[in-house]
């Protein structure tokens, strides 16, 4: 069986066969043999001899609340792609499949260091305290993003793919400018979030670079959940993405993404690292998108079925949900219980949907400047009365 590098298309406009997709799958194993797992697929808890203590301490309750965190983040994400369809919001991204990588590293951040998401993160704002009514505004097009992200410590999402990258690093450079890393209690770190598609863009590169010139305290979390839209894993790079760490200098890890323990423990030592100075680290989450790469992308059209089915064996919900109920005991009742809180969750999150207000046209103005020069004043008058012309129904 060849692996999942031995296939480089000659055309760049050549589409991979079916044989190719599944022989890379299969030879990837599950990520390769130096994918950090400590939650197996059939729900199975194995050591770590590196990681494995840093999720110690993660118990039956632990366990429990992060199974809630998964399930009430997908619910609202099944329910942002409805009202996507039902013409309510412009566009949703869904995390379908990501919620352990996502969920893991946010628990895994402490309340003073800092996150900058791209456009999918959803379950890290969870994690964050984010309420997901506040995500709306983004996809319905009203704000880009009502939260405070200082407060937060949660970035407003980013669209422009990899920029957060820059962003992050120049934030974690600050932190050491400032003081802020060390082995005091109150050292901090950054974490930033992108896909394996951003890894091709040159705006992750100039993170890196500079991140490792400044041994900034940021760690990279690239989910790799294997399509960058359309474009498979295999036709952006020649080697796994945490290997490409060792060209700036700095340690790459790839962890389960489809397994919160894993992601967690990892997570926790990379921001460890950071803190006491000796980041940054590259964390790559080896994950899948189970659903499009936005409402409007069509993945029938370049992925095959049988990669889909192979990936729903691994499901990060459910396999956390066997190990409760199998190794730990945890009774029918607690699901249920989790169940019912997902469907108030998604009903609320879809009543807000429905009541938000539209915004007037001036808000284009309003809410860029503090103050409008005379000569935005200008355009503002005549901009909405050009708007007025059309009458209410504008």
């Amino acid at each position: 069986m060849s692996s999942p590098q031995s296939w480089v298309p000659t055309d760049p406009r050549s589409v991979p066969t079916r044989e190719h997709v599944l022989s890379g799958l299969k030879g990837l194993d599950e990520g390769g043999a130096e994918l950090v797992q400590l939650l197996t697929p059939e729900g199975v808890r194995v050591p770590d001899e590196r990681f494995g203590g840093w999720a110690a301490d993660v118990g039956v309750e632990e366990l429990k609340g992060y199974y809630r965190d998964m399930v009430l983040v997908r619910r609202f994400d099944r329910e942002g792609n409805a009202l996507q369809r039902q013409g309510q919001l412009g566009i949703w991204v869904p995390l379908l499949g990501q919620e352990a990588a996502q969920i893991g590293a946010g628990r895994a951040l402490a309340a003073r260091d800092m996150a900058f998401p791209s456009y999918r993160e959803h379950g890290v704002a969870w994690a964050r305290g984010i309420d997901p009514t506040d995500l709306l505004g983004i996809f319905r097009g009203t704000d880009h993003g009502s939260w405070d992200p200082i407060e937060a410590r949660f970035h407003l999402y980013t669209i422009v793919i990899g920029n957060q990258c820059l962003n992050a690093a120049g934030y974690a450079m600050g932190q050491k400018f400032e003081g802020k890393v060390g082995d005091g209690e109150d050292a901090e770190a950054t974490m930033c979030f992108f896909g394996d598609g951003a890894t091709s863009q040159g705006d992750v590169h100039e993170g890196f670079v500079w991140a490792a010139a400044y041994d900034a305290p940021v760690v990279f979390y690239c989910q790799n959940n294997q399509w960058a839209i359309s474009v498979p894993l295999e036709r952006q790079t020649r080697v796994p993405l945490y290997q490409r760490a060792r060209g700036y200098g700095f340690p790459g890890v790839r962890v389960d993404g489809n397994d919160v323990l894993a992601c967690l423990a990892v997570s926790r030592w990379a921001l460890e690292e950071c803190r006491t100075g000796n980041g940054p680290v590259l964390i790559e989450a080896y994950t899948y998108r189970m659903d499009a790469h936005t409402t409007s992308d069509d993945p029938s059209r370049y992925r095959l079925a049988d990669e889909l089915e192979l990936w729903k064996l691994k499901d990060p919900i459910e396999r956390v949900r066997v190990h409760l109920v199998r190794e730990l005991g945890v009774e029918p009742g607690f699901f249920e219980s989790v169940q019912q809180e997902s469907d108030e969750l998604a009903a609320r999150f879809r009543s807000f949907c429905l009541a938000m207000p539209t915004p007037g046209p001036e808000r284009m103005f309003s809410e860029v400047y503090a103050e409008l020069s005379p000569q935005l004043e200008a355009q503002q008058a005549a901009y909405l009365e050009y708007h007025a012309s059309f009458g209410s129904e504008a």
